[in-house]
């Protein structure tokens, strides 16, 4: 059945939207590398905006981080080398930091994005208990073991939150500031799986480092 434009089978599985998604996007990727010739690299990346990221990028939360989102990546990347006329084999990770979040990338805006909208629904470590740690202000994260709830959006969101820089998370109450440091992050880390994140964003990898207000 679809329901506010998202196709949901019986097992909640994405399998049956992303196929038709990977449709309308390979039909985006066509028109593109038909008419690239005629427009400057400016106007492709509007039409990219308009018609690709509104579409790839809708509903994401509930289906980016399955799987099968790797094939719609594979056309994203596909696209972006349209534009920038560049070869298949060519290396998509400087030519994301153009201003354009990779899909694992938008996966977390777009999910931290949610988080940031509801934080008040999201109890904190603090409402919990009373011990003074360094976690104290991370939001909750309750102990769940089906893997169907620990992908899901409400989950996966107060862990990529928990996992944000320490410079970008005490922004949370600015929803303005944190939307700009947190997309100027995303787009500097050209990012190509949500692993990578978690790497990139642990204390051992990713020690805070004033940069005088700029990322």
């Amino acid at each position: 059945m679809k329901f506010l434009g998202l196709t949901i089978d019986s097992t909640m599985s994405s399998k049956e939207h992303l196929a038709a998604l990977t449709s309308k996007l390979n039909k985006v990727c066509f028109a593109i590398r038909e008419f690239k010739t005629f427009m400057t690299r400016r106007v492709l990346k509007m039409v990219y905006f308009s018609y690709f990221h509104s579409i790839m990028s809708y509903g994401i939360i509930f289906w980016g981080s399955t799987h099968l989102s790797n094939d719609i990546f594979k056309i994203q990347k596909r696209i972006i080398r349209t534009i920038t006329n560049k070869c298949k084999h060519d290396s998509c990770h400087q030519l994301f930091k153009l201003h354009i979040l990779t899909l694992p990338a938008q996966y977390i805006f777009s999910l931290l994005m949610f988080v940031i909208k509801y934080k008040d629904f999201f109890p904190s470590n603090s409402d919990i208990h009373n011990q003074n740690t360094r976690y104290n202000h991370n939001l909750h994260l309750s102990t769940t073991n089906p893997t169907l709830v620990q992908k899901g959006a409400l989950h996966s969101g107060i862990k990529i939150y928990n996992h944000l820089p320490m410079h970008i998370k005490s922004l949370s109450n600015d929803l303005k500031h944190f939307k700009s440091k947190l997309k100027i992050f995303l787009q500097e880390q050209s990012l190509y799986s949500l692993e990578e994140f978690y790497q990139l964003t642990s204390n051992e990898f990713y020690p805070y480092v004033p940069c005088n207000g700029n990322l």
